[in-house]
């Protein structure tokens, strides 16, 4: 797999090279870091970001603290409590540190309010960056350009250097080749090696279009996956509110008892 790997880089190494050969290679790059530092909306943006998410972290640690202190209120109180009121004040525990978790999720998860905002915030910037990137690199003749600090690397590249179908069409031709078991499937093999690059493309429309139907089947069979999942949640939420509404009515009684008993002691005495 390794040399494998290595033959088809070094294809596009060629590819390249052979390009170059032709024309000198000019190459620039940008640090999108200094970049977002010195664009002062940005800047305020991020403060502002920075100020919810330190709203959001209180409100998380002051849930999580109301979940402890129910908790060790009720240890201290377990011994002169019913099983029942102790089953029931342990699922009213259970249900507070249920939403307390969900708020962190919604907030800091990887698809939480955080990193949405964060993309959100990001995202202006670097659509301004990219287009400046290219008219800067057309009006200079630059092939490629770089951002130092991004994992990615390269932002722009002049298509001519785009050897993506000629190391797609080693990489399905190879691996077809390593598959061969008789002579008849060899025959066919070299039959496909001498189609041209426009045959090929012919092909592959053909095989996209087939494979574009059977997406819309699997977005198809997605959506009411998605509609059984909504269903599901709905009912969900439904039965949460009707026991957190029978909860708080069996405390309401509760306290009844309580304030009738300790009226009776009152006129007691």
């Amino acid at each position: 797999m390794k040399k494998r790997i290595f033959s088809i880089v070094a294809i596009a190494a060629l590819s390249i090279s052979s390009l170059a050969a032709q024309k000198s290679i000019r190459l620039g790059y940008i640090d999108m870091e200094y970049i977002l530092e010195n664009v002062p909306e940005y800047q305020e943006a991020s403060r502002q970001l920075d100020n919810r998410v330190q709203e959001w972290k209180a409100e998380a640690e002051a849930q999580m603290q109301k979940v402890e202190d129910m908790k060790t209120r009720l240890d201290n109180e377990r011994a002169l409590l019913t099983k029942e009121l102790i089953e029931e004040r342990e699922g009213e525990i259970a249900f507070i540190e249920q939403k307390a978790l969900e708020y962190q999720q919604n907030r800091f998860g990887p698809n939480g309010d955080y990193m949405i905002q964060k993309k959100q915030l990001v995202r202006p910037i670097q659509d301004q960056v990219f287009t400046a990137v290219q008219q800067i690199a057309e009006n200079r003749n630059l092939d490629f350009v770089f951002d130092r600090t991004a994992d990615i690397g390269m932002i722009y590249a002049d298509q001519q250097y785009d050897v993506s179908e000629t190391v797609l069409r080693t990489i399905k031709r190879t691996a077809n080749r390593e598959q061969l078991e008789n002579r008849d499937e060899i025959k066919e093999f070299e039959q496909e090696e001498n189609r041209t690059v426009e045959q090929d493309k012919e092909i592959t429309e053909r095989e996209e279009l087939v494979e574009e139907r059977k997406s819309e089947r699997e977005a198809f069979i997605e959506q009411k996956k998605k509609e059984r999942d909504s269903l599901k949640a709905a009912r969900q939420k439904e039965f949460e509110e009707r026991r957190a509404k029978i909860l708080a009515e069996r405390e309401r009684k509760k306290d009844s008892i309580l304030k009738t008993r300790e009226k009776k002691t009152d006129t007691i005495n």
